[in-house]
Formats: C-alpha cells, structure tokens, sequence
C-alpha cells in the first residue's frame, strides 16, 4: 500500500483494494469480451449487433477506469495487465468459435449478468467496511451494467 492521507483505516483500504482489483479483473475481462462478441458477429443483424457490442464496450470501458482511479485514491496499485486479470477474473470465459450472434447475445448477457451481481455485491462489502464512496462507485457500475444488460437481452426475449 502507497501512503495517503485517506481517513480509512488501512486494514479497510487492504480490503477494499483486494475486492477493487477483483471487481477491475471481471470489468476487463468483459470489456474484452464485448470486443470479442463486436470483432466476430456474423449473421443478419450484424451492423445493429456490431454497435450495440462496440456501446457495451464503452460504458464497461467508463468502469474499468473509474475502480482502477478509486484503487490508487486508496493506495493500492491498479493490476490491469493480461495477466493478473486472467487469475483475478470471476466471470465465465467466452467461447471463441462463435460467430452467430444469437450465440454472442447470450454470451454477452451472461458475462453483463455475472459482472453486475458482483457489482451489487460488492456494494455491500464497501459499505460493510465504512467506504460510502466505493459503494457509490459500484452503484453506478451496476446501475450501467443493467441498463447494457437490458438492452443486450432485449434481443433475446423478442419473438420472431
């Protein structure tokens, strides 16, 4: 841990850095994935999936950023690289041999679903440990993530 000024005991801080490059792992691993799913769909409906992927990307993209700025205001360091997510990561890794993108939609919807239950929980963990602001940050994450999420089930639910 880096030296801060921060009111919060640094026993928290650990904690909260820990379930922060947690959280960053599962929000990198699905910003990748959302450019997996946009970079490989195929099918009638590519043009309106292929940006649909490209504005998960964006708001996932938004998050990243925001837990690895609120890690370093903590004092930890921010594990972004390739390798560190791919130890860190909770969320299901994406099959690469898709192309249909039926079989991207629910790919995608899975991935957005399991990050944003770990957004939600990890609500609760920061407020547990006395962190108003990192709950804050991850309301906001959850609320984005729901909201993509909605728009890529969408897809899934219609009829025809």
């Amino acid at each position: 841990m880096f030296s801060t000024k921060n009111d919060l005991a640094e026993a928290k801080r650990i904690k909260l850095c820990k379930l922060l490059n947690d959280r960053l792992a599962d929000a990198i691993d699905l910003m990748l994935q959302s450019k997996q799913a946009h970079w490989n769909v195929k099918g009638p409906h590519f043009i309106s999936y292929h940006l649909l992927f490209d504005g998960v990307y964006a708001t996932v993209s938004e998050g990243v950023d925001d837990i690895a700025e609120r890690l370093v205001q903590l004092g930890g360091k921010a594990e972004g690289t390739v390798d560190a997510v791919a130890k860190r990561t909770s969320v299901t890794p994406y099959p690469i041999d898709i192309a249909d993108g039926h079989a991207h939609i629910d790919a995608l919807s899975t991935a957005l679903a399991q990050v944003g239950k770990a957004a939600r929980e990890a609500i609760d963990t920061s407020d547990e440990l006395g962190d108003k602001d990192t709950a804050d940050l991850f309301t906001g994450i959850s609320r984005a993530l729901d909201k993509q999420l909605w728009f890529v089930e969408a897809h899934l639910q219609a009829k025809g």
